[in-house]
């Protein structure tokens, strides 16, 4: 088995993304980062890299342990990744994140303490 392996086909190998097309354009849209550097879908990964692919606005964290060349069982591919991904936030949390409509411009002075007191930097 040789010592690389393509980054758009081991992240779809290891089950990050359904297709192999949509690990090639993830690489393209500049989602997927080896060793904190951006990585176009034909570079090589090894063993021991670190592998960030933003999935649905969330970032998942991986370590390569294994790698594969072709799409292998659910079992097999959690084992040939060390998930270092931290915990998703709760609804709840998720709720209590201020969300601003895109064009709404900007917010006022008021608007603006309102987010910073949620945000729990009032003075």
């Amino acid at each position: 088995m040789s010592d690389r392996v393509r980054l758009d086909v081991w992240i779809w190998a290891v089950r990050l993304v359904k297709t192999r097309a949509g690990a090639t354009e993830a690489c393209r849209g500049g989602h997927v980062k080896v060793g904190g550097q951006p990585a176009k879908a034909s570079q090589q990964v090894r063993l021991g890299d670190e592998v960030r692919v933003r999935i649905h606005g969330f970032d998942r964290i991986v370590i390569v342990k294994q790698l594969l060349k072709k799409r292998v069982a659910a079992p097999a591919a959690a084992e040939a990744i060390e998930d270092r991904s931290p915990p998703r936030p709760t609804a709840i949390e998720a709720a209590q994140v201020p969300h601003r409509p895109r064009g709404a411009g900007r917010p006022s002075s008021r608007e603006r303490r309102e987010i910073d007191r949620l945000r729990g930097r009032s003075e």
